[in-house]
C-alpha cells in the first residue's frame, strides 16, 4: 500500500473519505502481491491497482458500495472462462480482497503507518475494519486505545518484515487481521566508484534498494558522478563495512577490481549475515581471489557464499548490461529462481521465495504464492 502514500496523503489533507481495497490473500498465481491496494473516492477517482486490470472493474463497484454503506466487505475473485467479459484472473489464481471506508477516524492511523520515518506495521480487523498502526515505541488505533493483542501481533509481524492474514485469540473471541509491515528499503552497498557502479546504482534503485557507493580514493568519489546513489562515501571498503549497519536484506557488490581493496572487504563481507555478496572480475582474477581468501582464513563454507564472477551469464558487455546481469542474479538469489528462461521451465511463474520455503511457515514475506493452491500467508494463531 505504501506506493499510494503520496496520493492518500493529499486526500487526507483535504479531508476526503474514500474506499480502500486491499489484496489480503492469494491462492495460485496472481499479477500483484499481497498488500496491493486500490482506492476510490466519492468523485470516482481511482488510485492504485490490485491485479493489473482483470478485476479492477468489479472491485471499483465494490468500493463505491462500501463508500456509501460504510460496511467493510471481503470478497474473492477467481478464474473464470465462461465469457469474454467474466470477472476473474486470467492467470488462474484467486484473490481475496478486503474493502473498507477510510474516514476521519482512519486517516490519522494510515498516515502514521505510511509516512513514519521508521518501520511500522498496519493491522486491520477483517470484520470491523478497525485499523491500528504500530511502531516499536507507539501505537495508534482508529477506535481509541488499540487492543493489546493486536499491538503485540503487529510488532511480531513487524520484526519479521512480513505481511498476511493472522488470527488473534481462539474460539468465539477469535479475530482475523490483515497485517502489513513497512520497513526502510534494503541496502545495496557498492564498493568501487566506476562506470559499472553508476549503472548498478540505476538498476538497484529500480529494484527498491537504498544505494551506497563506497570508494577509498577521493578523486573518484565525486557525488555528482553518481546521481542514482543515495550516498557516496569516501572510506576504505573494509573499514566502512565494519562500522556501517547491515542486515539480512543487505546486498554487497564489490566492483573495485583491486586486490588491496576487495580482499579485505570480502573477508569482512563473507562473515556477515547479509543476503548477497558478489565480486566483479575475470575467471583468472576470481581463481586468484578465492585462493587469497582461503589463505587469509576464510572458510570453505564462507567462501561458498561468494558470487564471483558477479552476475548471470547474459552475454552483455556494456556497464548497463552488466548491471542488469548483476541485478538479475540478486533477484534470482533472493527468490530462489532458476535463472533460466521461463519458456525453458515448467515451474510456477510466481513461485515462493527462498525465505518463504525455509522460514517459519506462519510468517511469510509479502509476495505471490505458487499454483499449488496454498495461500501465500497461512493463518497462524497468536
Amino acid at each position: 500500500m505504501r506506493e499510494l502514500a503520496v496520493h492518500l496523503a493529499g486526500w487526507h489533507a483535504e479531508g476526503v473519505d474514500y474506499a480502500l481495497a486491499t489484496v489480503v490473500n492469494i491462492r495460485g498465481s496472481a499479477p500483484l502481491p499481497l498488500g496491493a491496494s486500490m482506492a476510490v473516492d466519492a468523485a470516482g477517482a481511482v488510485r492504485g491497482s490490485l491485479s493489473g486490470g482483470c478485476v479492477e472493474g468489479a472491485v471499483y463497484d465494490l468500493c463505491t458500495a462500501v463508500l456509501a454503506s460504510g460496511t467493510p466487505v471481503r470478497q474473492s475473485f477467481g478464474y473464470s472462462d465462461s465469457g469474454a467479459f467474466a470477472v476473474g484472473l486470467t492467470c488462474g489464481g484467486e484473490l481475496e480482497v478486503f474493502v473498507q471506508r477510510v474516514g476521519a477516524a482512519e486517516r490519522p492511523v494510515l498516515d502514521a503507518a505510511l509516512n513514519a520515518p521508521g518501520p511500522t506495521a498496519l493491522a486491520r480487523d477483517l470484520a470491523t475494519g478497525e485499523t491500528v498502526a504500530v511502531a516499536a515505541d507507539r501505537a495508534i488505533g482508529s477506535a481509541g486505545g488499540p487492543p493489546h493483542s493486536t499491538v503485540a501481533l503487529a510488532r511480531t509481524v513487524l520484526l519479521q518484515g512480513s505481511c498476511g492474514m493472522r488470527t488473534v485469540g481462539c474460539g468465539a473471541s477469535a479475530r482475523e487481521l490483515f497485517v502489513e509491515s513497512f520497513a526502510a528499503p534494503p541496502r545495496m552497498i557498492v564498493f568501487g566508484a566506476n562506470v559499472f557502479a553508476g549503472a548498478l546504482a540505476r538498476v538497484g534503485r529500480l529494484l527498491g534498494y537504498h544505494i551506497t557507493i563506497c570508494e577509498a580514493r577521493p578523486v573518484f568519489a565525486g557525488r555528482a558522478g553518481y546521481p542514482d546513489a543515495d550516498e557516496v562515501v569516501t572510506e576504505w571498503p573494509d573499514r566502512y563495512l565494519r562500522t556501517t549497519e547491515v542486515d539480512s536484506r543487505t546486498v554487497l557488490c564489490v566492483l573495485t577490481h583491486d586486490p588491496k581493496f576487495d580482499i579485505p572487504v570480502l573477508i569482512e563481507a563473507l562473515r556477515l549475515p547479509v543476503a548477497y555478496v558478489g565480486a566483479m572480475g575475470s575467471r583468472r582474477a576470481d581463481t586468484e581471489r578465492r585462493a587469497r581468501l582461503l589463505e587469509a582464513g576464510v572458510t570453505a563454507t564462507e567462501l561458498a557464499r561468494l558470487h564471483s564472477p558477479i552476475g548471470l551469464e547474459l552475454g552483455g558487455r556494456t556497464p548497463e548490461e552488466t548491471a542488469v546481469a548483476i541485478g538479475a542474479e540478486i533477484i534470482a538469489h533472493r527468490h530462489g529462481g532458476s535463472a533460466k528462461s521461463l519458456s525453458a521451465t515448467g515451474r510456477p511463474i510466481h513461485a515462493p521465495g527462498a525465505a518463504e520455503r525455509s522460514g517459519d511457515q506462519r510468517i511469510r514475506s509479502c509476495g505471490v504464492s505458487t499454483s499449488s493452491g496454498e495461500p501465500v500467508s497461512s493463518h497462524g494463531t497468536y
